[in-house]
């Protein structure tokens, strides 16, 4: 029997309608803002010929305020998969040429329909943001639609990777599902994120304010953290998710892309010594350090314009994909904060999930004084880096360069808090509090007593060092794995990696820990 060419006609010329729904001039000035066409973001993450959609003949079935009989093209959101290198990902991205991208009941069960399709096959969930939030035509329909798509983000979280992507306006309800997300993408000039816009804001709290300051993705990648990275264009953002993915695992039971083929080099790296000051009261940037340590100098920073104190990102060494948490002495001196402790908990977290081993590189003077930070809790805070790394199965490696002292140093993930192997450099200097900050409570007669205060506390300070707080009284003491050379530490935290890979850890059966938020 053949089939009747008018059928294949209709067919056609109906999913034309369906997907060649913005015009040339439209996509001509998208493309002047930088912008892509919600069809162009996904041609653009997949490999040509890749996609297969799914729901594009789906139809609302609202019917109050001109709905009835309005045809909306695949509910205005794109959903299917295809693959990203060797990658298979599902995907979905909200159409903002129909009806503002709005959700309804129909556009949250595609979302929810690709998310569950990825839970069951174990892939990677890309999502392109640029909605106007909840259809207000379909009221409550909308709210529940919401609801279905913040309990899909739960489910997948901890199983498979999900990186939003936000492009245009993400208001109200529909900024918690990204919330929800492990990685968070905002184009610069054209993405805002907020649950209350500024004419809210001015006429509840009478209060004049602008959408940069409340959503824009600059005030949310170094303000409020809810931004991970921040893209130029839409261009721009779709190269970051697919260098993410080259870092992540599809899924929770797998390895991440290790490039176990890359020899170690077991070459020393004297050059390395030139990124330590002179003076222990100079700060060292930590970036030169990782430089050295990673392959190619390559670090994939995570959360760069938050929290500066300290560093967290995905790198390589010698070919093993690695999470690096690093102290940065240039901010703050490197001690920790409210924002650094979120950030390091929130990061190291995330590499359990997915299996990622954990390289933390440790320059740290304590957690940050004063009375602002204890009233806004930083023993809680700072007890969610302690839960993170307490609770990390992943291989960890730590490496202290420099100062760790009290809590911090437990917190940067010592020994006792589950580290696998734990290096220290000549220069370490671990103890409970600092040289200078230890005399003068230890000492405080012999310094009343002294003819030169000063130069008394320096030589007791020096004395204190060679005591109590070198390296080789810990590695006496077997809490560190070994002191070694610094041009060593490159290719000594490769080999241990390679060593720890298949590293198997069981812990008490639980439904979870109960971590402090």
């Amino acid at each position: 029997m053949t089939i009747r060419p008018e059928l294949i006609d209709k067919l056609r010329a109906r999913r034309a309608k369906l997907t060649e729904n913005v015009s040339p001039e439209k996509l001509e000035a998208l493309h002047a803002k930088g912008l892509l066409s919600a069809r162009e973001r996904l041609d653009t993450l997949f490999a040509e010929g890749t996609f297969q959609e799914l729901g594009l003949h789906a139809e609302h079935s609202a019917t109050s305020f001109g709905m009835a009989g309005r045809t909306l093209p695949a509910d205005g959101v794109i959903a299917g998969s295809g693959y990203v290198g060797n990658t298979q990902v599902a995907a979905f991205s909200q159409d903002f040429s129909v009806v503002a991208g709005t959700l309804g009941k129909m556009q949250a069960r595609k979302i929810t329909r690709i998310m569950r399709h990825a839970l069951k096959i174990g892939v990677p969930v890309v999502a392109f943001k640029d909605s106007g939030g909840a259809r207000i035509q379909e009221g409550v329909d909308a709210l529940s639609g919401y609801g279905d798509v913040f309990y899909a983000n739960v489910l997948l979280s901890g199983v498979v990777p999900q990186i939003a992507v936000i492009c245009g306006p993400c208001a109200g309800g529909a900024a918690y599902s990204p919330a929800l997300m492990d990685f968070v993408i905002m184009t610069r000039n054209n993405a805002h994120m907020f649950l209350t816009g500024p004419e809210v804001i001015k006429a509840v709290t009478g209060r004049a304010t602008t959408m940069a300051e409340v959503g824009g993705a600059e005030m949310h990648a170094t303000v409020s953290g809810n931004a991970h990275f921040i893209a130029e264009d839409d261009q721009h953002a779709i190269a970051l998710v697919k260098q993410l993915l080259s870092y992540l695992p599809a899924n929770n039971t797998e390895d991440p892309p290790h490039h176990l083929e890359v020899p170690i080099d077991e070459m020393e790296d004297p050059a390395i010594n030139d990124c330590i000051p002179d003076s222990p009261s100079e700060p060292l940037d930590m970036y030169a350090v990782i430089r050295r340590v990673v392959d190619h100098g390559e670090l994939m920073e995570v959360h760069a314009g938050f929290a500066r104190n300290v560093v967290v990102g995905f790198a390589r060494i010698s070919g093993v994909v690695v999470g690096i948490v690093a102290n940065q002495p240039m901010v703050m001196a490197g001690a920790l904060d409210l924002n650094a402790a979120d950030k390091v908990a929130r990061f190291v977290r995330t590499c359990n999930i997915f299996n990622v081993p954990l390289v933390t590189l440790v320059d740290v003077p304590g957690f940050l004084p004063g009375v602002e930070q204890e009233r806004s809790g930083i023993i809680r805070h700072g007890a969610k880096m302690l839960s993170a790394y307490g609770s990390c199965t992943a291989p960890k490696i730590t490496v202290i360069l420099r100062k760790a002292y009290g809590g911090s140093y437990l917190a940067m993930c010592s020994q006792e808090m589950g580290a696998d192997m734990v290096f220290a450099w000549p220069t370490a200097e671990i103890a409970v509090m600092g040289a200078e900050a230890a005399v003068k409570i230890l000492y405080r007669k012999e310094l009343a007593e002294a003819e030169d205060r000063q130069a008394k506390a320096a030589e007791l300070a020096q004395e204190y060092r060679d005591e109590f707080a070198s390296p080789y009284v810990s590695a006496g003491n077997f809490y560190i794995t070994d002191v070694i050379e610094p041009q060593d530490t490159r290719w000594m935290v490769a080999l241990a990696l390679r060593k720890i890979l298949d590293k198997r850890e069981l812990r008490p059966a639980k439904k979870h820990g109960n971590i402090p938020m």
